[in-house]
């Protein structure tokens, strides 16, 4: 069993920056997104933050939305939802939440200096409930399916954060709730391949795979020491 460590280790061990964005339909509706995270290992940092998202990281992560995750400095980077393909990326110093601190517990014990995390949607949203409601209706009533970078409309967006190298892990990691499964199934038809996909698998599916923040200490415990496991494989 590999040693859990704890969350004011990691903060002195890694960086985590995000690209944060609003997305205006109107001047009285919007929403908040973040649509890419980097955690770095802080001797890895670069002065600037563009070479970091050309970096070919030493894997990619596929959670599920990026929940409580905040930006630490004031971010105006609103932009009307037609216009978001073009969208350039501008990563700013993030607080990092406790599912980052699961990813970062693999990052040590795997060697790894670089993760990248892509999400589901980019909707910003921390209750799951919420979250679903808040995806059907902007896809439903508003065609708005550009909150995921797996739309076709991002795929030039996609194509620049997943890495071409066969050798560098996707690992998903977005729950198992049924409610997700058009946005699995959109990620899915994109990521599958030439690519090499990692994962805990609830028993009996195919797609659904385990969030890294179960809710009991022992099962984050499990998640991170099975991780190991099948990423030294």
């Amino acid at each position: 069993m590999v040693r859990f460590i704890p969350a004011d280790e990691l903060k002195n061990r890694y960086d985590v920056f995000g690209h944060f964005y609003t997305v205006e339909f109107s001047r009285n509706k919007f929403v908040e997104c973040r649509s890419v995270l980097e955690i770095i290992e802080q001797s890895q940092t670069p002065d600037k933050m563009s070479a970091l998202s050309q970096r070919q990281p030493d894997a990619v992560f596929i959670m599920m939305n990026p929940g409580s995750s905040r930006p630490l400095v004031e971010v105006k980077n609103r932009i009307a939802a037609d216009a978001l393909p073009e969208l350039p990326i501008s990563l700013v110093p993030t607080k990092p939440d406790t599912t980052q601190y699961q990813v970062m517990r693999l990052m040590h014990h795997c060697e790894w200096r670089h993760v990248r995390v892509l999400n589901l949607s980019d909707l910003r949203c921390s209750k799951s409930g919420e979250f679903f409601k808040q995806f059907k209706g902007l896809e439903d009533e508003a065609s708005f399916d550009s909150h995921s970078i797996f739309s076709i409309r991002r795929k030039n967006e996609l194509a620049l954060k997943m890495t071409t190298d066969k050798t560098i892990a996707v690992i998903c990691a977005w729950g198992v709730s049924a409610e997700l499964d058009p946005l699995i199934e959109r990620c899915t038809s994109r990521i599958t391949k030439n690519k090499t996909i990692k994962g805990l698998l609830k028993a009996g599916t195919t797609n659904k795979f385990l969030h890294p923040l179960p809710s009991l200490q022992t099962q984050k415990m499990a998640w991170v020491n099975r991780m190991v496991e099948q990423c030294q494989e």
